[in-house]
């Protein structure tokens, strides 16, 4: 699913420190350490000794190395992973790195290019959770960073966005909806609009509440119609609390729920909650909800 920076926003002059990453992304400093050392990820150059600093872009591949982690894979399959995500090798890096060249020159329709392209290559959810997402994610880390301009990270968002709309499936007349949302301090929706196309391609009706979605709200749209299930995305650290009190809500209401995002990557960040874990990616993620909600009876409490 859609990734938000887990660091404040804005770089430190030379980067950060491997204590303040650590703490960061929750991750032991030894781990770090050996991600860099036995797999390359991140890839960087730093100052023999102790004075190893990680810049936002190296960030991003610790995120992402992490997440692939926490869904289960293997370290060394996470980081082959990272390095296709990143567009270093893989059927997919051509296209990334396509995509990401359109976005320096401001080229919307060569955004749209990419995007075709990969979809003929390699499906919707190929190109979705292959392409346009590992892009985005990086173009964030490119504006963070100073590498690109607000106007260029706007831009690919908005020309993505287009995109998604183009493929637009109605929702089913009948039948329960599932609520898909954002935590209460989520801005970033893209994912969720993607999550929601895949799961109207398998036929759900589906009903997106957007961002920052406050508990009353939520309960209003559940209240309103007969509801299979209630999809979460939370992604900011600061605004966990609030998305894990939004899990619980739903689940005293005996609906099934589910979840996925940065906040709660770490197995440590899901211990204890209630509801089903997504994963990062949005193909698998779209075939578990509609597993879970199958059978799910509805309410309208």
């Amino acid at each position: 699913m859609e990734a938000a920076s887990d660091a404040p926003s804005g770089e430190a002059p030379h980067g950060r420190p491997i204590a303040e990453v650590a703490e960061l992304l929750g991750v032991p400093m030894p781990t770090l350490r050996s991600w860099q050392r036995r797999y390359g990820i991140p890839d960087m150059r730093h100052t023999p000794g102790r004075h190893r600093r990680y810049s936002l872009v190296e960030l991003h591949a610790l995120r992402l190395m992490r997440d692939e982690i926490a869904r289960g894979e293997r370290a060394a399959t996470a980081a082959q992973t990272v390095r296709t995500l990143l567009g270093l090798d893989g059927p997919a890096g051509r296209l990334v790195e396509g995509l990401l060249a359109a976005c320096e020159d401001l080229d919307s329709a060569g955004v749209r290019d990419q995007l075709d392209d990969a979809e003929a290559e390699l499906g919707l959810a190929g190109a979705l959770d292959d392409v346009l997402m590992p892009a985005l994610k990086q173009v964030g880390a490119w504006w963070e960073s100073g590498r690109c301009h607000l106007g260029q990270e706007q831009l690919t968002t908005e020309t993505a966005r287009a995109w998604l709309d183009q493929h637009y499936t109605p929702s089913p007349s009948r039948g329960a909806q599932i609520v898909l949302a954002c935590g209460p301090g989520d801005m970033h929706t893209i994912g969720l609009e993607a999550l929601n196309l895949l799961l109207r391609r398998l036929g759900r009706r589906t009903r997106v509440l957007g961002a920052r979605t406050s508990q009353t709200a939520l309960e209003v749209a559940i209240t309103a119609n007969p509801t299979a299930g209630v999809v979460i995305v939370s992604h900011l650290a600061s605004s966990r609390n609030r998305a894990v009190g939004l899990l619980r809500a739903v689940d005293a209401r005996g609906l099934p729920v589910l979840y996925a995002g940065n906040a709660f990557a770490s197995p440590r960040g899901r211990r204890g909650l209630p509801g089903t874990y997504l994963g990062p990616r949005l193909g698998p993620a779209s075939t578990l909800v509609n597993e879970v909600v199958g059978a799910a009876p509805t309410s309208a409490s």
